[in-house]
């Protein structure tokens, strides 16, 4: 393979000032400095003949009379400029990216993150383009081994050259794909479904929102598959795509963050007697199966089936129930009317259709094979199966949202725990909108905090487990920052909000924050890519998706012009949130 070679009209200017982030060139052609782009790469001399540090421009100034301010230099040098108070000459800004070889043992001109020598002050810069961009560009699409490629687009900088993840990377440490609303994430999610889907067996559920994600699974070139949380008209259909969470998968937590009101001064009384009750109707299941091991070692938490009108019973019961005093006459029993508002909550909860899904399931659900059933079908193998999961919460109710994503995410983590180490084949949660139910500690309630919990526990020890998380949202100031925090590669496509800025470049080093300014100005599908699975961080545009999702933005012009609204559209709509389904 060819190496990187420089001529003389290749070389831009000299180093004035190194630090660890960033170089400042002088550029010594007049001429030179109106050809140079912000977001260009360019390659510094080094001490070494056979190595280059590579770095992109962030800023480029021409010669001017007037203070140069560079906020993003330190202190010490911010202080030397005020002393010579004007510029002297033409100069660009260099974040430092990584380290170009020609050689580096027996590999020949490789290209690896990290500066390995730091360039010296009037060491020459060059600007990498023609042949040597398209050479560059090939090594970095060739770092990525065949078997690994993730292809999501373009580099920017050369729209010949294909930009290639490393698929392996970019699953195992968590990633996020955040922009603003009609920047492109949809198209971005339906690119990752598309190119995971053409392996032998893929493992991706999809969290989708607002069932936009359903058009991947409607025609013959589908890729995935469709599941729905049971609607109120859904309740009745044994279709297998409608899925039921029943409420015995709920623990503890769950279940009493729903109902309890903790403002009640008998909410102790009541979490008592409800803890109790459930635990106790357990283990009435287990007895009634024979499941002697189990029994031994279950906990109130351990999801078995039990029969939710038993314990409505039983509560009301200890509600009425008298105590015995002296000479046998009755007295206000224990529990009297302690848990009245507490049943009447709960009652309420299993009587709306909203909730059907968790309080009115299937009458299958209460069998106790039925949660290996739902889980082999969310994460196991089947020939008949596309192995990558859409699943619709479009009709769940948002204050139960975090409860019911919560639910799958822990049960899902608690079987690959438990599984055989040898066993264990990973797989991915896509979580649309993750702002919904994923915010941040501080201003989560208690359903949220729930939910919270196990998605930042999957965060933080997933990867043990084969567990990946990719989080997608379009306020990511919104969403946890424990979540962020452990997601090492992020596509972050147009961003104009302040706090969203600020929390991407919280996330990132301080050699890649240059390259953040480029957010407010990305085109629609356009997306900055940063981290362990992409070598070159830069801007990339990305590939159409051959399915597309239905989140097209409405011609609200073109349509004012061309469309009447239909009246009749109206009158089924009404009818339909009446009813609470559509037809």
């Amino acid at each position: 393979m060819d190496k990187l070679v420089f001529q003389e009209n290749d070389t831009i200017g000299s180093v004035t000032y190194v630090d660890t982030n960033q170089v400042l060139i002088e550029v010594e052609d007049n001429e030179k400095i109106s050809l140079l782009n912000v977001g260009s790469i360019v390659a510094i001399q080094t001490t070494r003949s056979f190595e280059f540090t590579i770095g992109i421009i962030d800023k480029v100034r021409r010669k001017a009379n007037e203070l140069m301010e560079l906020e993003d230099l330190t202190d010490e040098y911010n202080e030397s400029l005020e002393e010579e108070a004007y510029i002297s000459s033409d100069v660009i800004q260099v974040s430092l990216i990584g380290t170009y070889k020609t050689v580096d043992g027996d590999t020949k001109n490789c290209f690896k993150r990290g500066i390995d020598t730091f360039p010296q002050i009037t060491h020459h810069c060059y600007s990498i383009n023609g042949n040597n961009l398209k050479l560059f560009m090939n090594i970095i699409s060739d770092d990525v081994s065949l078997e690994k490629q993730l292809v999501i687009g373009k580099f920017a900088i050369d729209d010949n050259a294909t930009a290639i993840l490393d698929g392996d990377k970019f699953f195992q440490k968590h990633a996020s794909i955040l922009g603003s609303t009609g920047s492109g994430k949809s198209w971005c999610v339906a690119n990752l479904i598309e190119e995971a889907s053409k392996l032998n067996n893929p493992n991706i559920i999809v969290l989708d929102m607002h069932g936009e994600y359903k058009s991947l699974c409607d025609t013959d070139k589908k890729y995935a598959d469709y599941y729905k949380i049971a609607g109120p008209g859904d309740l009745e259909n044994d279709d297998e795509k409608y899925v039921f969470l029943p409420y015995w998968l709920l623990n503890r937590d769950e279940m009493l963050s729903m109902i309890l009101d903790r403002s009640d001064n008998n909410a102790p009384n009541q979490a008592s007697r409800f803890t109790f009750h459930v635990r106790e109707l357990k283990e009435e299941t287990l007895r009634e199966l024979g499941k002697s091991k189990v029994l031994s070692t279950f906990t109130v938490d351990s999801p078995i089936p039990f029969n939710m009108e038993a314990l409505i019973t039983r509560l009301k019961e200890d509600d009425t129930k008298k105590g015995i005093g002296a000479n046998n006459k009755p007295v206000k029993g224990e529990w009297e009317g302690k848990l009245t508002r507490f049943i009447s909550r709960l009652e309420t909860k299993i009587m709306d259709k909203r909730y059907g899904f968790l309080f009115q399931p299937n009458i299958n659900t209460l069998n106790y094979d039925w949660l290996s059933k739902l889980l082999c079908k969310m994460i196991g193998a089947d020939d008949e199966r596309k192995g990558i999961k859409i699943i619709d919460f479009s009709e769940v109710p948002s204050d139960v949202l975090p409860i019911v994503t919560g639910i799958i995410s822990r049960l899902l983590f608690d079987v690959q725990i438990w599984m055989d180490e040898e066993k264990r084949t990973p797989f991915a949660i896509l979580c649309d909108e993750a702002h919904l139910y994923l915010p941040i500690q501080e201003d989560a309630d208690s359903v949220q905090k729930q939910a919270l919990g196990n998605f930042e526990r999957i965060a933080k020890e997933g990867r043990k487990y084969g567990i990946s998380l990719v989080v997608i949202s379009q306020r990511p100031s919104d969403v946890s920052k424990t979540i962020l925090s452990q997601c090492n590669n992020f596509l972050v496509l147009r961003l104009s909000n302040d706090r969203d800025k600020s929390v991407i470049r919280n996330l990132l080093p301080d050699a890649l924050k240059g390259i953040l300014d480029q957010l407010p100005l990305l085109d629609v599908g356009e997306a900055i890519a940063v981290g362990d699975a992409i070598l070159l961080p830069s801007k990339i545009r990305l590939k159409t998706p051959q399915l597309k999702p239905m989140s097209a933005t409405k011609n609200f012009w073109i349509e004012w012009e061309n469309t009447k609204a239909d009246n009749a559209a109206i009158i089924e709509a009404i009818e339909n949130m009446r009813c609470q389904t559509k037809e």
